[in-house]
C-alpha cells in the first residue's frame, strides 16, 4: 500500500510537472518553467492600465487560455490618474499595481528612473525595435500614432490640413468658419496631450504659429480621446490635432463622417509602455503577462482583435508597425522610450512649457 500511495505521489507530480512544462512557449529557456509555477501559486496579476477593459477584454481572455490558473484583475483609468495612484500606494506601503502599462510614455519612464521598476531579462525583448527597450525594465508594446481628423462633410479640398504647418494655415485662412470647433488634448489633464506637444516642439519649428491659431479660433480641449472623435464625427466640431490614430483609424471605418490623416511632415508614434513594479506581490504572474503581450501571440492579438497597432515587425495582423512604416514612407517618428522624454516632466521646465504655450495661445486671440 505504501508504494502504491508513492507511486500515485509521483505520478501526480509528474503530471503537474508536465503540465507547466507544456505552457512553457517555445525557444525559453528551461528555467521558465519555474516562473510558470511560481506564478501559478501567486494566482493573480494586479494590472493599471490606460487601455480601457472593454477593449483588453482580448488579451485577457487569450492569456487566461494560456495560464488559466491565473487570475488577472485588471483596472483601467486615465494615464495621469494610474501614475498618482500607484505612487500614492507606493508611498503608503500598500498593495498597487503588478504591472503598469501606459499611454502616458514619459510617465512611465520616470517611475522606471525613479526606481519603481523590477529588472526583467524578458526572452522577447531581443523581438522588439531598441527604442522600445529601456534598461531591461521597461517595454514599449504598441506603434499608435498621432493624427489630424476632420468632418468629412463640412472639410473638404484645401481645408483638409496635410501636415503641421497646413493645420495652423487652414485655421488662420478662415477663422470664423473654425470658431470654437477645432479639439485637441488638454496638455494640463492629459499626459498624452502634454507628450506629444512636448514632441512637435522638437520637430515643427512652427509650433508657436499653431498655438496662436488655436486662440484665434477658440479650440476646445479634452482629456479623453472619444471625446474629441464623437465631437468631430457629429460636426460639431470640424478638426481635432494630435489625436490618438490607434482609436480615430478604427472608428473612421466604420464612421463615413469621420476623415484622418496622418501627417506628412513627420507623423508622431506613441508607444504603450509596460514595467513590473519592483513591490509586485505577485511578479513571476506579472512576467508571464509582460512575455504575453510581447509575444508574437499577444502582439498578434493586439494588431487584430484589440485594434491597436503591434510593434513587433514579424506579426501578421491588419494593424502593425510595418504596415504603418510603409504607409508613412520613412515620416514615422517613434518617440523613443528612454530618459530623454522625462525632460519637461521636471515641475518647473513642465509649468513654464505650458505657461509658454497658454501665453501664445492668448496672443492668437
Amino acid at each position: 500500500m505504501h508504494r502504491i500511495r508513492i507511486a500515485c505521489v509521483a505520478l501526480a507530480l509528474a503530471a503537474v510537472a508536465s503540465s507547466v512544462s507544456a505552457q512553457v512557449p517555445a525557444g525559453y529557456p528551461a528555467d521558465y518553467a519555474a516562473t510558470v509555477a511560481a506564478a501559478k501559486k501567486e494566482g493573480k496579476v494586479v494590472i493599471y492600465s490606460a487601455l480601457d477593459t472593454k477593449a483588453a477584454q482580448p488579451l485577457i481572455k487569450d492569456f487566461n487560455e494560456l495560464y488559466p490558473d491565473i487570475k488577472v484583475e485588471y483596472n483601467d483609468m486615465n494615464s495621469t490618474e494610474m501614475y498618482n495612484r500607484f505612487i500614492a500606494e507606493v508611498a503608503a506601503g500598500q498593495g498597487s499595481a503588478d504591472v503598469m502599462w501606459s499611454s502616458a510614455m514619459d510617465l512611465q519612464v520616470k517611475l522606471v528612473d525613479d526606481g519603481q521598476a523590477l529588472a526583467y531579462a524578458s526572452p522577447e525583448a531581443s523581438k522588439l525595435p531598441g527604442w522600445a527597450v529601456y534598461k531591461g525594465q521597461a517595454w514599449g508594446t504598441t506603434f499608435e500614432p498621432a493624427v489630424f481628423i476632420y468632418n468629412k462633410r463640412l472639410v473638404t479640398g484645401n481645408e483638409i490640413p496635410q501636415d503641421h504647418a497646413g493645420f495652423a494655415k487652414v485655421l488662420m485662412a478662415d477663422p470664423a468658419k473654425f470658431k470654437g470647433k477645432v479639439n485637441t488634448y488638454d496638455i494640463e489633464k492629459s499626459g498624452v496631450g502634454f507628450m506629444f506637444v512636448v514632441q512637435d516642439s522638437k520637430y515643427y519649428p512652427g509650433l508657436r504659429d499653431l498655438e496662436k491659431a488655436f486662440g484665434k479660433v477658440d479650440y476646445r480641449v479634452f482629456s479623453s480621446t472619444g471625446n474629441m472623435l464623437e465631437k468631430v464625427s457629429s460636426g460639431e466640431h470640424l478638426l481635432g490635432y494630435n489625436v490618438l490614430g490607434s482609436y480615430a483609424l478604427v472608428r473612421a471605418k466604420k464612421d463615413p463622417s469621420l476623415g484622418v490623416v496622418l501627417p506628412k511632415d513627420y507623423t508622431l508614434v506613441l508607444s504603450r509602455v509596460m514595467f513590473i513594479g519592483k513591490q509586485a506581490k505577485n511578479p513571476n504572474a506579472a512576467k508571464l503577462w509582460t512575455d504575453y503581450i510581447l509575444s508574437q501571440r499577444g502582439q498578434k492579438m493586439i494588431g487584430s482583435a484589440v485594434e491597436l497597432f503591434a510593434v513587433r515587425e514579424d506579426v501578421d495582423a491588419e494593424y502593425t508597425a510595418a504596415k504603418l512604416n510603409k504607409e508613412l514612407g520613412g515620416h514615422a517618428k517613434p518617440i523613443p522610450v528612454n530618459s530623454e522624454i522625462v525632460t519637461y516632466l521636471e515641475p518647473k521646465k513642465r509649468l513654464d512649457f505650458i505657461n509658454g504655450w497658454k501665453a501664445e495661445v492668448a496672443a492668437g486671440k
